[in-house]
Formats: structure tokens, C-alpha cells, sequence
């Protein structure tokens, strides 16, 4: 077995979300999850099938995040793993209805941090490990950083 991390590329102004899930049926259920949730968000999808033709299945609004997402899918060629690239929105306004969809295991990130997937390979494939999401902690919050946190929030209309 062999170890490798995967960089993914985040498109500029946007998220990624990283998951697993199990039925090629997962590209048109997500699709669905998106636009009826937040209608407004740009965003492509790519869903590696594990078996069959193994192939990359795409779709989505825009067609540079479907790319961007298929790039990132490729990279990380682990079967039966998604990444939805967005725009316009934000992960949290989706990912309750995604972890909802019937065939969803795992999501594994929703970030617009660099992120670097990592993937065990063996004889049979690929399968992803875990991620490491952003950077490591540089100290503890204090009264101005939350200050700075809360009102993060109220400018992107989480908190009144």
C-alpha cells in the first residue's frame, strides 16, 4: 500500500465539498439537493463510479467549477468519491440536504482552506483516508478575535 496526498485546487471565491458515497445515482441526487436548497449557488459535481465503467460522472450550473471539480475527482481517483466545487453560496447553506441524500456515507470536508486529500492506494485502487483541511492552530481566541468572529458573521448574515 502506498500513501499519497492530493492537493486540491479551490476555485477562486469558492468551496469545495469532499465526500463518499455509494450509487452512481449520487451525481443527479446531489445536483438536485443544491438547486433546490439554494437556487442562486453556481457549482459543478464529480462522482468517481467504483465498479462498471469507472468512470468520472459530471454535472452542474457552470461549467468552469464542473471542470474544477472533475480535475479535483480525477486527482483524488477514489472510487465512489464526490467534490462539489461552489460558488455564490456557501457549504453550510447545502450540506444538511446533501448528508440527507439516501446514498451518502461520509463527507469528509467543506472548505474554501487549501486542502490536501489523503489517499491510500493498493492493487485495487484508491480510497481516501482523511483530509488535512487548512492549517494548524497558531495560538488560542482572544476578546479582539472574537470580536472579529462574530462580527465575520453578521456581515455574511449568520448572526443578527
Amino acid at each position: 500500500m502506498e500513501l499519497k496526498s492530493v492537493r486540491l485546487e479551490i476555485p477562486e471565491n469558492g468551496n469545495v465539498i469532499v465526500g463518499h458515497s455509494h450509487f452512481i445515482k449520487t451525481v443527479e441526487d446531489v445536483y438536485e439537493a443544491i438547486v433546490n436548497t439554494a437556487p442562486q449557488m453556481k457549482f459543478g459535481i464529480a462522482f468517481n463510479e467504483a465498479s462498471g465503467a469507472c468512470l468520472t460522472r459530471v454535472d452542474g450550473n457552470d461549467s468552469d467549477l464542473r471542470a474544477n471539480a472533475t480535475r479535483n475527482a480525477q486527482a483524488v481517483a477514489a472510487g465512489h468519491t464526490f467534490v462539489v466545487s461552489l460558488r455564490d453560496g456557501f457549504p453550510i447553506n447545502i450540506l444538511s440536504r446533501i448528508r440527507d441524500i439516501p446514498e451518502m456515507c461520509t463527507i469528509h470536508c467543506a472548505t474554501a482552506n487549501p486542502v490536501e486529500v489523503i489517499v491510500a492506494e493498493t492493487e485495487q485502487g484508491r480510497g481516501i483516508l482523511g483530509v488535512i483541511d487548512g492549517s494548524s492552530p497558531k495560538g488560542v481566541e482572544g476578546p479582539a478575535d472574537l470580536e472579529w468572529r462574530h462580527g465575520l458573521l453578521r456581515k455574511i448574515g449568520y448572526k443578527k
